[in-house]
């Protein structure tokens, strides 16, 4: 199994690399798990993982900048219908647009927009910005495959301070609660994005990982 880590400007490529190493040892798969910086390979990859961390704007001009990497993921993910995983901005460049330092395209595969968060508590006292720590999952039962062995109630590691807007039903697969419902994964087909560091949310993350290497949508 190749999986393609495509890095649009993250600063947590090593924590990313050494969960899915982790995870793949853990399930017993053989994986050449690697970050690739080429079109051809990622076109030809078998899973593709794009972490990303800062500003959605700043993220999709590291893709841009990377020759025919838009049109490589397209290819695989879309056309070929590879399983992906988007993390914290790499799920968010999965939506329509994003809203931070202007409007960005995103790559449109899941709707909505990545608005600036407003979270308020009971008393309408506005919350702390970033959204930062462990927060706890909310979905429904049976769920995604990739959720398996994850219960409600379990905690993931967030960072950020924009979120899903305007999703389309059906595509918000997890929330969280931050002054009101957070979308924590979204996805349809073969395509699923997590808000938050799947690495860096120990068991429930690297739970998930493996979980993602072994799905067969």
């Amino acid at each position: 199994m190749k999986v393609a880590v495509v890095d649009p400007g993250s600063g947590n490529l090593a924590s990313v690399l050494r969960a899915l190493h982790r995870a793949a040892r853990d399930a017993g798969l053989q994986a050449d798990i690697a970050v690739e910086t080429g079109a051809d390979a990622v076109a030809r990859a078998d899973r593709i993982v794009m972490p990303g961390q800062g500003a959605f704007a700043a993220c999709r001009r590291g893709l841009d900048a990377m020759p025919g990497m838009v049109e490589a993921v397209q290819e695989a993910a879309i056309r070929r219908a590879v399983p992906f995983l988007g993390i914290c901005v790499g799920m968010q460049l999965m939506v329509e647009r994003g809203l931070e330092h202007g409007v960005t395209p995103g790559l449109g595969w899941i709707g909505g927009e990545m608005a600036p968060m407003d979270p308020r508590d009971e008393a309408g006292a506005p919350l702390p910005l970033p959204q930062m720590g462990w927060n706890a999952l909310d979905f429904a039962p049976d769920p995604h495959p990739v959720l398996a062995g994850v219960a409600p109630g379990d905690h993931a590691y967030f960072v950020h301070s924009y979120a899903l807007s305007g999703g389309r039903p059906g595509e918000t697969l997890a929330t969280t609660d931050y002054g009101g419902p957070v979308a924590a994964i979204i996805g349809r087909d073969n395509l699923f994005g997590t808000q938050f560091h799947v690495e860096k949310s120990q068991f429930t993350g690297l739970r998930m990982l493996a979980n993602f290497l072994r799905w067969s949508p």
